[in-house]
């Protein structure tokens, strides 16, 4: 079992947690959220399903905006992993509408008329309903771009590494048609796997969160 892991769980669970209604002002403008899922545990805590930064400066309050409040799927992929999973869940064959990028005009030229709006925001609302009632976080502040970067990526890493991280059976990422989902048990498909948090950077990462 990974003990980097272990003290990352606990530095997590000490820290004040958010959920749907939060306040915006509450939240730093530049840092590093840690998502936790209803019934999700490790390490004697609640157990890390995601984390996520941003790379524009002074936008982690519209990241979690875009995560818990605006419904669109195409701003947010971790908006997009929860419709999959519940889609796929539900064998609906919507699926395979929610799954095209609408973002540019181009895109919206080209498959607007394939789209069943009317169900495209229904699931959307189902998506808004799963997120605000599961999922809580914790927020800590770093201003930097690239140190963002850098820890998120350590993070997740050190994470996706630990054999005492296992997802629950009724993790509703089971149902997620992304292998990456299934196998690590987090809702991320990015940095997974790669280089983990040494315990002197995590001594420097509780610094840092204690000066936050």
């Amino acid at each position: 079992m990974n003990g980097c892991c272990n003290d990352l769980h606990l530095l997590f669970s000490k820290m004040p947690e958010y959920r749907f209604p939060f306040e915006p002002q509450s939240i730093p403008s530049n840092g590093i959220y840690v998502l936790f899922e209803e019934g999700e545990f490790a390490h004697g805590a609640n157990r890390i399903v995601r984390v996520g930064t941003h790379t524009g400066n002074n936008q982690l309050r519209s990241r979690l905006q875009q995560h818990f409040v605006a419904e669109k799927k195409d701003r947010s992929i971790f908006r997009k992993h929860i419709g999959r999973a519940l889609l796929n869940r539900d064998q609906d064959p919507f699926i395979r509408q929610w799954q095209i990028d609408l973002t540019t005009r181009a895109a919206k030229d080209q498959y607007a008329h394939t789209i069943n709006f009317d169900k495209l925001h229904e699931v959307e609302q189902q998506v808004t309903a799963y997120v605000r009632s599961a999922f809580r976080f914790a927020v800590f502040r770093v201003d930097d771009k690239d140190k963002r970067l850098e820890l998120e990526s350590k993070i997740i890493s050190t994470v996706s590494l630990c054999e005492g991280c296992a997802s629950s059976n009724d993790w509703l990422g089971k149902h997620s048609p992304v292998g990456k989902i299934q196998k690590s048990g987090l809702w991320l498909v990015n940095e997974l796997y790669k280089t983990q948090l040494e315990q002197d950077e995590l001594e420097g990462l509780e610094r840092l969160i204690a000066n936050s």
